[in-house]
């Protein structure tokens, strides 16, 4: 029997395991999909909010105040890329500049330094392309990026490292109440546990209402981006703002900490959880949107769009309790923004429930907080690239020419616990795919070291989710030809794809 099982292994299910992980506990990490990050933490805005927006008061506030702070400590242990830019609420008008006030003040009262309101001339000369129609704006220096699926991975494999047990392909299909605690039902096997801790994002309320009668309804939110080439990353410096309405923080313009820029998100009720579609008008509303907080933007320079997720709830705020009908489990539901700022802390607030359920908690003399580190091969200086390519050719072998990821890369993220198996999660862990062509060039090499390293045939390998396969079997059969009685002792035959050609 485990002691606790974490459903769901977003940024917020892997925060958790990796804060229990420190404590001698016996842990277990369900994932339905294939990998981590494959929800909500996948297609964010990937922002570190400074913390004046939440209401005063609110578990948001509490918690995002608490959570930015954490954030260069557990980045520098786990070596994820995080920069601290700042970010800007720009007011284009006299009566945007009085919310603008409103949240100088709220910031305040959620106990957020440094903060301050700067004046026009300030403004441009930190963000040369606002728009000339810019009066000022709210600064918030603590505002940062970061790479929140490479977060995610971090933080999973760092709480594998430390004793938890990571499953993938294991959803929850029943949860049953006993005395010792609860029986999970999956597809394949049933588990036993005393604690669960429901970190399931958008079927939260589905894993929820099977121990309880419905408390809360997850609605799905679905916001769409453009991501741009990195030829224009420095079109913005910070992360920039719209100011807020009752509709949300509006569209954001921020550069990546890959140094491309995004822009995003749009704001619609999904139809389904899964309702990941893109569709025109709403990117044509979205660069309407855009055009108001910076101008002569290359949109040519668009190099993918897409879609992503929010859980949004009707309390507006994060829903982290014991259930009342169901002892021992524990919600963390409803964590839409500012959740991925607020996640170090919402981890360590869970903590404390289950401290407050279980007792004093024994923390491990052995615990490591440091992750393995992952330094992509084209930051490292001639003389480590050397060093590299002595030990290990692959990485002189570039696969990813518009991301400069080599083979060795490659083979090192398919190697690590909670490793790489599909081609998005290559793609997530080490950014092969991630560039200009978006995948169009390295993608079947991928295939063929992902195939090569976990020893399967390529028709096996998929893009992302368990039944997204790319290639469905072969066109025709290759085959060898014995045409050395046509040729000079000089001659040679290679196979290429089915044919045979031969030099002389």
């Amino acid at each position: 029997m485990y002691d606790i099982a974490i459903i769901g292994a977003g940024v917020i299910g892997t925060f958790i395991a990796r804060e229990l992980s420190k404590y001698d506990l016996k842990i277990i990490l369900l994932e339905k999909e294939n990998d981590v990050a494959n929800g909500t933490t996948k297609a964010n805005s990937a922002i570190v909010h400074g913390g004046y927006d939440p209401e005063p008061g609110t578990l948001k506030a509490k918690l995002n105040a608490r959570g930015n702070a954490m954030f260069d400590e557990v980045c520098r242990d786990l070596s994820v890329p995080f920069k601290r830019i700042g970010s800007l609420v720009v007011a284009f008008n006299e009566e945007e500049m009085a919310v603008v006030h409103g949240l100088y003040e709220r910031g305040i009262q959620n106990g957020i330094s440094h903060i301050e309101v700067i004046d026009r001339e300030r403004l441009l000369a930190m963000e040369p392309n606002l728009r000339d129609e810019a009066v000022g704006a709210l600064y918030a220096p603590t505002g940062g990026i970061i790479g929140p699926w490479e977060l995610t991975i971090a933080l999973a494999e760092n709480a594998a490292e430390n004793g938890v047990e990571v499953s993938l392909n294991s959803e929850v299909t029943s949860i049953d109440k006993t005395k010792e605690g609860y029986n999970i039902v999956l597809e394949d096997e049933k588990i036993q546990a005393k604690h669960i801790i429901n970190a399931a994002g958008l079927f939260a309320d589905k894993i929820h209402n099977m121990v309880s009668a419905p408390t809360f309804e997850i609605i799905p939110n679905r916001g769409q981006y453009y991501l741009f080439d990195k030829s224009i990353g420095k079109y913005a410096k910070t992360v920039l703002f719209q100011c807020p309405t009752s509709e949300g923080k509006g569209v954001v313009v921020l550069p990546t900490v890959h140094g491309n820029l995004l822009v995003g998100p749009t704001a619609q009720t999904a139809k389904t959880k899964e309702d990941l579609q893109t569709d025109a008008n709403a990117f044509s509303l979205l660069r309407k949107h855009v055009e108001k907080t910076i101008k002569d933007l290359p949109f040519h320079q668009v190099i993918t769009a897409f879609a992503g997720l929010r859980a949004k709830t009707a309390t507006g705020d994060f829903i982290i309790e014991e259930s009342k009908e169901a002892p021992g489990f524990i919600n963390v539901a409803g964590i839409d923004s500012p959740g991925l700022s607020a996640a170090p802390a919402i981890a360590e607030y869970v903590v404390e429930i289950v401290k407050s359920i279980r007792g004093m908690l024994e923390r491990k003399k052995d615990f490591n907080p440091v992750r393995k580190p992952f330094k992509p091969f084209i930051e490292l200086s001639d003389e480590e690239k050397r060093e590299f390519i002595c030990k290990d050719a692959r990485y002189g072998r570039v696969i990813c020419r518009c991301e400069n990821i080599t083979e060795g890369e490659i083979v090192d993220i398919i190697h690590r616990k909670i490793g790489a198996t599909t081609v998005d999660g290559v793609k997530k862990r080490a950014r092969a795919g991630m560039g200009r062509c978006q995948g169009g060039f390295c993608t079947p090499r991928v295939m063929e070291i992902i195939a090569r390293e976990l020893k399967i045939d390529m028709t096996e390998v998929v893009k992302d989710k368990k039944t997204a396969y790319l290639l469905t079997g072969v066109t025709k059969e290759k085959k060898v030809y014995d045409i050395t009685d046509k040729l000079s002792a000089q001659s040679k035959t290679t196979e290429a794809g089915g044919e045979y050609y031969a030099k002389i």
